[in-house]
């Protein structure tokens, strides 16, 4: 891979790296140790958190997610998608210069703003459109072909573009860019111009944000994230048979939505059902439907084999396709080793229908 140089040197007469940014110094250095750099995170608001504040980031990360890890209780630790997406960075920057002929570099290292030092980022590359000083940031990602759609015709994804304007708050400069490689083939890269009001928005939520929740601690609110139920799942270890009180006047008002929601959904339920009823008697025998000549739905034969029915069917044909399999033993597990067993069970939610 051609490796791609800046446009001036940067570093100063000392050796040390320029920090470049109009409106930020150098927090931590990039050869910090993993230690530092964690809790340099700890103590601030950065790029990748702010879309979780905001509950822009989809199923991965939400407000609570950003409130425990600040207080030292995360519960991610990585995987194979953002270790790769790491290692790749540096490739999908070269495919960034190569197809928009803007040069990049690596940044010295993380930036604090020089008058808010909770407001803290990490940039993925500095953009040099001309000789001199850093003219803006190049934030890298790494997405799913699953995601395509999101990135065509110059469209760009809310929780990257909002990192992208969290770089430009931090470090002063006037425009950014977002730079995806989209299923492993397809490059996908957008300009972005400073919006004033989109940044003042920004610092002055996130502002409010960290203070209350993590300068004084107060926890946030529930929300209906997918990303929260996944970790209220992994953040407590469960003592059994232990008990929370709870205020009656509280658990009759959480009790009482928990059944109205319940019921609504329900009625949704029943009603989608109608419509999809009413779908498949105009479709019949027939796998697709069209409208004016266009495809209006399918209605095909490629669900969930019904294993049950067709068992009861033909118990000759199970006989001849069934076949042994190596399988855990749960029951052997939870007797020996009730510890662990105890630990990877799922929690559930049970709201019995008597009242308080």
């Amino acid at each position: 891979m051609t490796t791609v140089t800046p446009l001036f040197d940067l570093t100063d007469e000392t050796g040390g790296a320029l920090v470049d940014a109009p409106t930020a110094r150098l927090l931590l250095p990039a050869d910090a140790s993993r230690e530092e750099w964690l809790e340099v995170r700890r103590g601030g608001i950065g790029g990748s958190d702010v879309a979780g504040i905001l509950g822009l980031a989809g199923k991965y990360t939400g407000p609570r997610h950003v409130f425990e890890e600040k207080h030292g209780r995360s519960t991610f630790e990585g995987n194979e998608y953002t270790e790769i997406g790491t290692e790749i960075e540096d490739f999908i920057a070269h495919m960034f210069t190569k197809r928009s002929g803007v040069t990049t570099a690596e940044a010295p290292g993380t930036l604090v703003h020089v008058d808010r030092p909770w407001q803290r980022v990490n940039v993925d590359r500095y953009t040099f459109e001309q000789p001199g000083p850093a003219s803006g940031v190049l934030e890298c990602k790494n997405r799913s072909e699953h995601q395509a759609e999101q990135w065509e015709n110059g469209a760009v994804p809310d929780a990257p573009a909002i990192q992208c304007h969290w770089g430009m708050a931090v470090g002063g400069w006037n425009h950014g860019f977002v730079a995806a490689l989209v299923g492993g083939n397809k490059l996908r890269w957008v300009r972005l111009e400073r919006d004033e009001e989109m940044i003042e928005y920004l610092v002055d939520y996130c502002g409010r944000w960290f203070e209350r929740h993590i300068v004084e601690g107060v926890e946030p609110p529930a929300d209906g994230l997918e990303a929260t139920t996944d970790l209220l799942a992994k953040l407590w270890s469960v003592k059994a048979e232990t008990i929370a009180e709870i205020d009656v006047a509280k658990a009759k008002e959480l009790r009482a939505r928990h059944a109205e929601v319940k019921a609504r959904a329900k009625a949704i339920d029943e009603e989608l059902r109608l419509v999809e009823n009413e779908m498949k008697l105009l479709t019949a025998e027939n796998e697709v439907a069209k409208s004016g000549g266009k495809p209006a739905w399918t209605w095909k034969g490629n669900g969930t084999f019904a294993s049950k029915k067709f068992a009861e069917a033909h118990p000759d044909l199970v006989e001849k396709y069934t076949h042994m399999l190596p399988a855990l033993d749960v029951d052997r597990l939870k007797a020996e080793q009730s510890e662990t067993y105890e630990k990877f069970r799922a929690r559930r939610l049970i709201v019995p229908a008597k009242g308080i």
